[in-house]
């Protein structure tokens, strides 16, 4: 087995710029708001707004993902299960890194959905309904930023071969997943969901080279959130 990548936060660091840095452009885009795009927006909703109006089996199964497998209460659930498994193995440190970049991640969200104040669309015969502002979907930026955060977790444990590549595929299938939901409901456009996904993983990555850089030392367990097996 190959040892593991140093301890370094650099590369996660590198992530978050990254991700923050093209969904902030995204924002922009939306803010402005940028022709194309919402073009591009629409044609996506459109096409799938058409394709659920027609398959009212297809919307009750979306309907059960998105509010109950990758709903952003069941991501949260997710990371405060694994907040008590660490507590349980003694790193007070890094459970409460995962506890408070839950709660930081959700008052981000919120406030990025004030400032923007978005629209949903709407509708003549809605197969679905939300509330608030849509940039950026809550659900695709909850579930980025646990899916990225508890596969860095699972690395830092030193998960490895069949057993990551397999969470590494629960966790974008997932991603994926939760964002097609709230696009083939049509409770968000193709921007949202894009934006929640690129603030998720530049939330989860800060949070890891922070924890990476200041938390505990684990010789030799440590990898950053980019680094592999």
């Amino acid at each position: 087995m190959d040892a593991p990548p140093p301890r370094s936060p650099a590369r996660c660091l590198w992530t978050a710029a990254v991700c923050g840095l093209l969904g902030f452009f995204v924002l922009v885009l939306v803010a402005v708001p940028w022709q194309p795009l919402l073009t591009w927006d629409q044609d996506v909703a459109d096409g799938l707004h058409g394709s659920a109006v027609g398959h009212p089996g297809w919307v009750g199964t979306n309907e059960v993902l998105t509010d109950w497998v990758w709903d952003p209460w069941t991501m949260r659930a997710l990371l405060a299960l694994a907040a008590l498994l660490l507590l349980w193995g003694g790193d007070w440190v890094t459970a409460a890194w995962v506890a408070v970049t839950a709660v930081v991640a959700t008052g981000v969200q919120n406030g990025l959905k004030a400032a923007v104040g978005r629209q949903r669309p709407r509708w003549p015969d809605p197969v679905d309904t939300a509330d608030y502002a849509a940039f950026p979907s809550g659900h695709a930026m909850t579930a980025a930023l646990a899916c990225s955060l508890l596969l860095w977790l699972a690395l830092r444990a030193g998960l490895r071969g069949w057993w990551l590549r397999a969470a590494a595929a629960v966790a974008v299938a997932s991603v994926v997943g939760v964002g097609f939901t709230r696009l083939y409901l049509g409770v968000h456009w193709l921007s949202d969901v894009l934006g929640g996904w690129l603030f998720g993983v530049a939330l989860a990555a800060l949070a890891a080279a922070a924890c990476t850089r200041w938390g505990p030392a684990r010789p030799g367990r440590d990898v950053p959130l980019s680094g592999r097996g």
